[in-house]
């Protein structure tokens, strides 16, 4: 019992972290919490794939997931990379519709899953939470516009540079240390950047060569990531 306690308290905490709830009261906060079911996926593991029905979405809670989107000509495009405290698949709860994209486990991840009837009664009694969503979905329909105008118009060494400095970015502990290893294969930066794998790995090899990079089994490690600015244009 003091286990299960303690866990609900855990629970609640986390979803306090969720822009969508961070208004609610601990005890609002401790309801929510009670219809959070909890959900482990492995590395490589698909949640939820594009054109799935979908009336459920998701808070993880430790891990990562990467969210993406097939092209039409056969490219995967990665769109987000999401982390502890960040809300996915609530787009598809509403009117019935399908999941606009895939999201797989990038590393083992523990997630929160809440169904879409808990999450309406949640927003009745609290209608500021449908003001706080429609604003984070403006903000993902803003991000996706600015990626299809980099893909539009940026080269593809622009969109690995940026690919490659959005991620040093995320990864970067703030210490000063230069050095910063993003643990993913060029196939997966490729995904991040909207391009071929043959089209990266021709950069990449290009950003080694200059000094920018390091490239090894999975990982690259970036030894001066203000550096990728020069190559975005």
């Amino acid at each position: 019992m003091i286990w299960r306690m303690a866990m609900g308290e855990d629970t609640a905490r986390l979803l306090g972290r969720v822009p969508l709830f961070s208004d609610l009261s601990e005890r609002d906060l401790r309801e929510l919490a009670q219809v959070a079911v909890p959900r482990t996926y492995q590395q490589g593991q698909a949640i939820f794939r594009e054109g799935d029905s979908g009336d459920t979405c998701f808070v993880v809670r430790e891990g990562c997931v990467r969210v993406t989107r097939r092209h039409s000509d056969g490219r995967v495009i990665t769109l987000a990379e999401l982390r502890p405290g960040e809300m996915f698949g609530e787009l598809a709860m509403f009117g019935g519709e399908t999941r606009s994209a895939s999201v797989e486990a990038l590393e083992p991840t523990r997630a929160l899953a809440i169904l879409s009837g808990d999450l309406r009664r949640i927003i009745v009694q609290h209608p500021d939470i449908a003001v706080k969503m429609l604003e984070a979905l403006a903000n993902r329909l803003r991000e996706a516009n600015e990626r299809i105008a980099r893909q539009s118009f940026q080269t593809v060494a622009g969109r690995v540079a940026s690919a490659l400095l959005a991620q040093a970015r995320a990864r970067s502990d703030g210490n000063g240390d230069r050095d910063v290893v993003i643990e993913a294969t060029q196939a997966e930066i490729a995904q991040l950047a909207g391009a071929s794998r043959e089209s990266a790995s021709r950069f990449l090899a290009r950003l080694e060569r200059a000094g920018v990079i390091t490239t090894g089994r999975g990982r690259v490690v970036v030894h001066d990531p203000e550096s990728l600015r020069n190559y975005i244009y």
